[in-house]
């Protein structure tokens, strides 16, 4: 991961602001950095999403493809991750610098999706034990200026909700079944991605704990903690990550400042989505203009 090296009054400079709930930027301890949302933004892509989050910026395409199901799902399609970090985004990223972070952060979403509430993978089947749409999430990291996890689950978030699978009909014939895919670009299957937890990434510095730390701020954490929040503010999945030890009062402090942002960062995430599917064609794209 991207870091930076800080002197250590800096870091004393950072970690006092942290304790008085001002941080070196002006936000609080609780507060997110203005997070750019736009969607449909590659065009080869069944879905896609760019999200921009301080300097972080993060591309997610979703590829819809057939595929056969799983063989303990037989009547379920499923989700593939695949996380690039582009050497642009950080020189630790050149060659195979960014393959273990890249694992790392797919192993992590795959362990989010790992369940039947978040995405309603029945609706991916076309013909049981025999054909499904797979949904290939390919992540690419642009750039990294901190707080890596959350950025992803959004801009992945973004990505589903902007996704569609074209219908399909199955069709009996005496040589066997045959799908015949609908012409029509607006006949498509939608996902409802309400349930789609968001990552909230809590970092302990000093005796407090922060939401939506920077490179800087990351350099002065010794421990981090990944949870998975749904817009009702159920916590599905929970990871510590660092050198770093957390006790156990700590943890549930965190624990229930993560419900209670996460639950703000859907609902604005929710309206920002909404905002933007209504424009419809009058919507103007950004892209990378921006």
């Amino acid at each position: 991961m991207a870091s930076v090296v800080l002197s250590e009054a800096e870091k004393v400079y950072i970690m006092h602001g942290v304790q008085e709930d001002l941080r070196v930027d002006g936000r609080g301890c609780e507060d997110y950095r203005c997070i750019e949302v736009e969607t449909d933004v590659v065009s080869n892509t069944s879905g896609s999403a760019r999200v921009k989050l301080g300097h972080t910026d993060i591309l997610v395409g979703v590829k819809a493809e057939m595929g056969t199901p799983k063989l303990d799902r037989p009547n379920e399609g499923y989700l593939e991750f695949f996380v690039d970090c582009s050497a642009n985004a950080t020189p630790e990223f050149e060659g195979r610098g960014g393959e273990e972070l890249g694992t790392e952060i797919a192993n992590t979403l795959y362990r989010i999706f790992n369940n039947e509430s978040s995405v309603d993978l029945k609706l991916l089947c076309i013909n049981p034990r025999e054909h499904c749409w797979v949904l290939y999430v390919d992540v690419l990291l642009l750039e990294c200026g901190g707080n890596l996890f959350d950025a992803i689950s959004v801009a992945v978030k973004a990505a589903l909700f902007n996704t569609r699978i074209p219908k399909v009909r199955v069709l009996e014939e005496e040589g066997g079944r045959e799908i015949e895919l609908s012409d029509d670009p607006f006949d498509c299957i939608r996902l409802n991605v309400d349930n789609v937890p968001c990552i909230v990434t809590l970092s302990k510095i000093g005796y407090r704990h922060i939401v939506d730390a920077t490179l800087q701020e990351e350099a002065c954490s010794l421990a981090n903690l990944l949870i998975s929040v749904t817009c009702k503010g159920t916590l599905t999945c929970m990871k510590k990550v660092g050198r770093g030890s957390l006790d156990p009062e700590s943890i549930f402090e965190m624990m229930e400042t993560g419900k209670r942002v996460g639950k703000l960062l859907h609902s604005s995430l929710q309206t920002v989505l909404e905002e933007e599917e209504n424009l419809g064609t009058t919507r103007k794209k950004v892209g990378f203009l921006g």
